[in-house]
């Protein structure tokens, strides 16, 4: 399914590199990038773009403050796009709101302001009778304290707007609140933010104990019309950092029902139309308690993942929906089962990495990677984007995709130093 060429160009707000999938259905030309000056800058954004047959334009536009997508609307009548496809967390209010401004498919700008806003979609979805944890906002460590004498046993501080566990992290004890308060309004996001100075507003939550997936879903008008569940796998420790996902989950029909029925019941309740729905859910004795909810592909290669399981290109027809082009029918179920699993945590300055070769020769390995290269100094795991690599494979079923995703994983060795040790 190859879409016929318009002068109607999609745009993609936030850059993932994804130019080369995109390009396998997209036509030359299409795509105008919209994205945060300091961002393009510190990540050198405009080289790669500029040598994308893909890329029409390269906008630089400080897409994330009030009011962006009316002001783009404005400046640039010349490109009321076709689509508009948010790639990142951040980006999706705008994405939403331009989305409406252009008379096509998207979020609604409401529905992406809640999901956008952790507090407000605790609010919402509790109201509908969506299981929540108790939740408060916090400005202050005895604010958190208060919380804990309230709620018995452990909390997670966590912040109202960020992504990828950023500034998240799990209390056990009070002594550990002012050390933690300190360290979670901290919010270093490196090259994939801009450099200006954001508000930092802070939530504590009773910690659910149980097990945790997640939902996807490409939806249009308010519809599911693809619906998989992933089962994910964190780091021990404080921090609540993916370290693996397997999908399609291997979990009873029941219980998938059930995942698939409460992330319906979040889209009803936030207003949502149409785009890609990623929501996270641990199961508490058999009920699914609403971690959060975005609407936007799921990072960590979810997309990629699924298109291998059902063989399906799944991400292709989720950008006819949001140009309002019928798509085929949705695939319902995976003939292969993907996993993958990040490597284990490091931190210092990397010596040396072996190891990568061997896991790549494993039949079913997709691949195996480590980013950072000899010399990189990486910091301590906070957060997802301290992930230093990850082995992607397909197996036939759940069991051997989790064992040859670990036996993969560990066939890489990192070695590293503290910094500043000889």
């Amino acid at each position: 399914m190859r879409d016929t060429v318009t002068d109607r160009p999609i745009i993609l707000v936030g850059f993932v590199n994804a130019l080369a999938e995109l390009s396998g259905f997209l036509p030359e030309g299409s795509v105008v990038l919209v994205e945060e000056p300091d961002v393009v800058r510190k990540r050198g954004v405009r080289a790669i773009v500029d040598s994308s047959p893909l890329v029409r334009e390269l906008v630089e536009w400080e897409h994330q403050l009030p009011g962006a997508a009316d002001a783009f609307f404005a400046a640039r009548p010349d490109l009321h796009a076709s689509a508009v496809v948010p790639f990142v967390e951040y980006a999706t209010p705008f994405a939403a709101r331009l989305a409406e401004r252009c008379g096509v498919p998207g979020a609604g700008f409401g529905a992406a302001g809640l999901m956008r806003d952790k507090s407000l979609l605790r609010k919402v979805t509790r109201a509908a009778g969506i299981p929540n944890p108790a939740s408060e906002a916090v400005e202050s460590p005895e604010d958190v304290l208060r919380f804990m004498a309230e709620h018995p046993g452990p909390v997670v501080l966590k912040p109202a707007d960020r992504q990828g566990a950023v500034g998240t992290r799990i209390l056990h004890d009070p002594a550990e609140v002012p050390g933690a308060w300190e360290e979670c309004r901290v919010h270093d996001e490196g090259a994939m933010v801009p450099d200006r100075p954001r508000a930092v507003r802070m939530l504590v939550e009773e910690y659910v104990a149980g097990h945790e997936y997640s939902v996807e879903m490409v939806v249009r008008d308010g519809v599911p019309l693809f619906t998989n569940v992933t089962d994910k796998l964190l780091y021990p420790g404080p921090h609540p950092v993916e370290l693996g996902h397997v999908l399609p989950a291997p979990i009873e029909a029941d219980l998938a029902a059930d995942l698939e029925a409460s992330t319906t019941a979040v889209l009803r309740a936030t207003g949502f139309g149409s785009g890609f729905v990623h929501c996270e859910w641990i199961v508490r004795d058999g009920v699914p308690v609403l971690v959060e909810c975005a609407g936007r592909f799921p990072g960590d290669g979810i997309v990629e993942m699924i298109e291998r399981a059902y063989e399906q290109p799944v991400g292709q027809y989720y950008f006819a929906v949001m140009r309002g082009i019928e798509p085929p029918e949705f695939p319902r179920t995976a003939p292969q089962v993907a996993a993958v699993r990040f490597a284990p945590a490091v931190s210092g300055e990397i010596l040396e990495i072996t190891g990568l070769e061997a896991a790549n020769e494993l039949p079913g390995v997709v691949r195996c990677w480590i980013g950072p290269p000899v010399g990189e100094v990486v910091p301590e795991l906070r957060h997802s984007w301290h992930r230093v690599g990850a082995a992607v494979v397909l197996a036939p079923t759940a069991a051997e995709a989790t064992a040859l995703a670990e036996k993969a994983m560990g066939q890489v060795r990192v070695v590293t130093r503290p910094v500043g040790s000889a």
